[in-house]
């Protein structure tokens, strides 16, 4: 049976109802990338034999925003992190160039997500930055694909072209 997340979602046999500014650090399913195989899904992350860790939050539309943690970005579409002995040696962060939309709880892992002790602590500190980027960049490609927002073409391949968001159209109402 399938499940869709709106204010209040149920997770693992409980309900649950994330307050606005709460998130979780969650892993994504086998369901999912069985959902969104690559291909034709070549830009959804996929580790081989593991999944990301996401951070998870409860947008103010009918979804959540999943962000994917990762250890290099080469891009400013993304949280990097500045305080973590990894963010020093690598370019850590939040990727939003490979935000995933969820509406179906089948799609969230129970396991634990296990991120670096600095990292979490530096997403806690800024999470509300972190959740703001995270809506605009979504917002703006929303408002883009609509003729909503008058955004130049080169502009819009230069933030999206990589991005994971042409996916999620049928979840973002486009």
């Amino acid at each position: 049976m399938e499940r869709h997340l709106c204010l209040s979602f149920i997770l693992w046999g409980v309900y649950m109802s994330l307050p606005e500014n709460d998130y979780q650090i969650l892993k994504l399913t086998n369901d999912f990338y069985n959902d969104y195989p690559n291909p034709p899904h070549k830009e959804i992350l996929e580790k081989k034999q593991r999944a990301y860790n996401c951070l998870l939050f409860q947008s103010h539309y009918d979804y959540f925003i999943c962000i994917p943690y990762r250890s290099e970005i080469n891009h400013e579409y993304a949280y990097h992190f500045k305080f973590s002995s990894r963010a020093r040696k690598h370019k850590s962060g939040l990727d939003y160039s490979k935000i995933i939309i969820i509406k179906n709880t089948k799609y969230l892992d129970e396991k634990t997500a296990i991120i670096d002790k600095d990292e979490f602590k530096e997403t806690i500190k800024f999470f509300e930055i972190i959740k703001k980027e995270a809506l605009e960049y979504v917002e703006d490609y929303v408002a883009y694909v609509k003729n909503e927002k008058n955004t130049h073409i080169r502009e819009f391949e230069r933030r999206y072209s990589f991005s994971t968001l042409k996916y999620f159209h049928d979840e973002l109402g486009i």
